[in-house]
């Protein structure tokens, strides 16, 4: 039994070994699926995507690309740059930022004011939205400017020289984040954010307004596949910070969809409401798919779909 099941693996493994072709076949599955959901409209300058684009591109360790559909199309990155900032964090300050902001699912929307009474200003994980704002507060003190040090970082891995915020984008977006700035008031009735809230929120939403591809973002994703390792072969993280990474990645990153996401994937994911998730195979690549038709809890439904197609297809999961 042991042996069949091996054989089986490595048959899968070798399919993977010609991404291109599986990207195709995803390509042609997605476009014969009906139903892609909804753009957000909470903000309305998403609104007016088109949920029938679809975009997929899978990165190598070495920064090979292969990519199917607008994966070389630029969207709104969204909550997928948490991922980013929280890394650029946790390799200053370590351990400690663990002390401000949880690790566990949340349960309610990633918006949710209602946990943060009762667990006196800790949010509970970084990717809801208090949790970020802390993260980007705590960057922002580190750095002096939490935003340009995101999108410095992401030029660099993505190889994107041009890779910049979308002030369309972030002009919708302070228009509309009273929510937010309720957030970050009440963590710093507590002592849990530092940063005037103005100045947080201008922060917090700049880094959200990042425009990206799929190949810029899988590019950009690679050092959680590496363990931590930067394009250039230094260190971004130890290995162990990575591995906490993809681990709230796997438990947190899908809003409160998180456990049926490992569930079909099986993979570390970050979703944003511009229709994009990030995914990694650690020791193996990352992937981006993107498409702007969300499910009701905020993810992408046809980049679920794909997602959940690529580790079917390849046998390349966490799991």
């Amino acid at each position: 039994m042991q042996s069949c099941s091996a054989a089986g693996i490595r048959s899968k493994l070798s399919v993977s070994s010609s991404f291109q072709s599986v990207l195709d076949r995803i390509a042609t599955e997605i476009a014969a699926t009906p139903g892609r959901g909804r753009p957000a409209d909470y903000i309305p300058v998403l609104a007016s995507a088109d949920p029938q684009r679809f975009g997929m591109a899978v990165a190598e360790l070495d920064g090979t690309v292969y990519g199917v559909g607008d994966w070389q199309h630029p969207f709104s990155t969204q909550s997928i740059t948490k991922v980013f900032t929280l890394a650029l964090c946790l390799s200053r300050e370590g351990e400690e930022l663990w002390e401000h902001v949880g690790r566990e699912p949340s349960g309610n929307p990633f918006n949710s004011l209602v946990q943060l009474e009762y667990e006196a200003g800790i949010p509970r994980n970084p990717f809801i939205n208090a949790g970020a704002l802390v993260v980007t507060d705590r960057l922002q003190a580190l750095t002096g400017t939490a935003a340009d040090t995101l999108r410095t970082f992401l030029r660099t891995e993505s190889g994107n020289a041009g890779l910049d915020f979308n002030e369309q984008v972030a002009t919708s977006e302070a228009a509309h984040s009273d929510r937010n700035a309720a957030l970050a008031h009440f963590m710093a009735s507590y002592g849990n954010i530092r940063t005037p809230v103005p100045l947080l929120l201008d922060q917090y939403i700049r880094q959200c307004s990042l425009d990206a591809s799929c190949a810029d973002l899988a590019r950009a994703a690679g050092f959680l596949a590496r363990h931590g390792i930067l394009a250039d072969g230094s260190s971004l993280l130890t290995r162990s910070q990575a591995k906490q990474i993809n681990a709230v990645m796997l438990t947190c990153g899908t809003y409160d969809a998180a456990g049926d996401f490992a569930h079909r994937v099986g993979l570390p994911g970050k979703s944003g409401v511009g229709g994009g998730i990030i995914a990694v195979v650690p020791g193996r690549c990352t992937i981006c798919v993107w498409s702007p038709g969300l499910d009701e809890r905020g993810n992408s439904v046809a980049g679920v779909a794909a997602l959940d197609r690529f580790t079917t297809l390849t046998g390349l999961s966490v799991f």
